[in-house]
């Protein structure tokens, strides 16, 4: 069974929403930020090094990396390729550059913008980031094009992986000129999964 240390107040709930849209058996072991810092607590990093969250523990195998979680989960229990192509389909390596992408290319200037919101404007890091994010927000929305998701009409990996982010992005008033991402990722957590996921996670 996977057990999944959850840090709330976190994208590791995108992660419980992929085991209820899956239906993997799962356990949650819930951490709380420290009220004064919003830091993760010590106890995280009994479970990872890193002290970060998401981390999955799938029968001794421990595995840590938003995507690499996705990816892992559904190779092993999404037989039916319900959110994933197979491997020897066509369709697999645009889905891999949408898994990846998030973290990879996306998450930078959101977060870099996330720093400036806090600390104030800072001559380098704000215009690169704001000009970033533009960038990012109309390369999605062109891939959006209208549909429910991101690779068309139905979910895929890609899509928890890209709502984590986009969801942040939200949750600072990132997205309010982009109200084509804004309805995707407001769309993604009206799902029925989405609401079991928060009730396990408590938050």
């Amino acid at each position: 069974m996977i057990t999944l240390h959850h840090l709330r107040v976190g994208r590791s709930i995108f992660t419980v929403w992929l085991l209820e849209e899956v239906g993997v058996e799962y356990t949650l072991n819930i951490f709380d930020r420290n009220q004064e810092t919003m830091r993760a607590p010590t106890a995280l990093k009994e479970m990872h090094p890193l002290g970060k969250s998401p981390v999955i523990d799938d029968d001794g195998l421990l595995l840590s990396e938003s995507g690499a979680i996705t990816n892992y989960i559904l190779d092993k229990y999404d037989s039916e390729h319900q959110f994933s192509p197979a491997y020897s389909s066509p369709k697999r390596p645009t889905y891999m550059q949408w898994l990846m992408y998030p973290e990879g290319s996306l998450f930078t200037p959101v977060i870099l913008k996330g720093l400036t919101l806090r600390g104030g404007d800072h001559p380098l890091i704000t215009p690169f980031s704001e000009a970033e994010l533009e960038l990012h927000f109309d390369y999605i929305g062109k891939q959006l094009n209208g549909n429910a998701f991101i690779l068309g009409d139905a979910l895929s990996g890609a899509d928890f992986a890209l709502s984590g982010v986009l969801s942040m992005a939200k949750n600072m008033g990132l997205l309010e000129s982009h109200s084509n991402l804004s309805d995707y990722v407001e769309r993604l957590m009206a799902r029925d999964a989405f609401a079991r996921a928060i009730k396990a996670a408590g938050a």
